[in-house]
């Protein structure tokens, strides 16, 4: 079964300095019928306006990962990192026990349009981490490249939650079909552009909710991005 979730459909916050829809309930858009995916929770889609960011806050037992579309996220936490997240980079963090950071958007005339991703841990209470990994362009076009699991495998980065997520890059000409394990549940989401899942249509912001099924078909692309999620049910 696939269930079709709209891009106009998401909540929708603005702050002035952040504009961020939000595909799961979150803060104060709350949505019983839209809690969640599987282990899946918070798909956030945000757009920091120049020279502001999320100021120094805390998160616990939580695996966060944010993908960057454009322009640059400074992130800066209490375990001693400080980086800057450019577009094709994949950052994990482990909360764990607990760690406080901040997200900013230093440039002076550019907004950071990235999305901030919450998977549920499979373990608690464990020592909070740090990863980040580029993945090129050339390794996601026309295919589904692996960018977080539970084994780091095929280079990607570590999560500790039994759910693997994949990046792609599809235009015109260019398909790609997966097998599932139907007891689990898929998730895809069209970061930009248009493609077609298992024959229907989505456009940039679109998702498909899928149970049951045993495998994900992406056709037709248009200048499409995608994030495709194996999760625990």
């Amino acid at each position: 079964m696939l269930t079709l979730r709209k891009s106009q459909d998401r909540g929708f916050a603005d702050h002035g300095w952040l504009k961020s829809f939000h595909s799961f309930s979150f803060a104060n858009y709350h949505d019983p019928k839209h809690m969640g995916w599987g282990n899946l929770r918070v798909i956030n889609e945000d757009r920091i306006a120049p020279g502001t960011g999320f100021g120094t806050h805390g998160h616990r037992d939580m695996e966060i990962l944010s993908y960057v579309l454009e322009g640059n996220l400074a992130h800066k936490d209490t375990i001693g990192n400080v980086k800057g997240i450019p577009p094709g980079d994949v950052q994990r963090m482990s909360a764990g026990t607990g760690v406080q950071h901040s997200e900013f958007n230093h440039a002076p005339d550019a907004t950071t349009h990235f999305l901030q991703i919450w998977i549920l841990p499979n373990v608690t209470g464990i020592p909070a981490s740090y990863e980040q990994k580029s993945f090129p362009d050339a390794e996601k076009r026309g295919r589904l490249r692996l960018v977080a699991s539970p084994d780091g495998a095929e280079g990607s980065v570590l999560i500790h939650a039994d759910a693997r997520v994949y990046a792609g890059l599809f235009d015109s000409g260019e398909s790609f079909t997966t097998a599932v394990d139907p007891a689990r549940k898929g998730y895809v989401h069209v970061v930009r552009g248009q493609i077609e899942v298992n024959g229907q249509k989505l456009v940039a912001g679109d998702a498909a909710l899928l149970a049951n099924e045993s495998s994900i078909s992406l056709s037709n692309g248009q200048g499409a991005e995608v994030l495709v999620f194996d999760l625990a049910s």
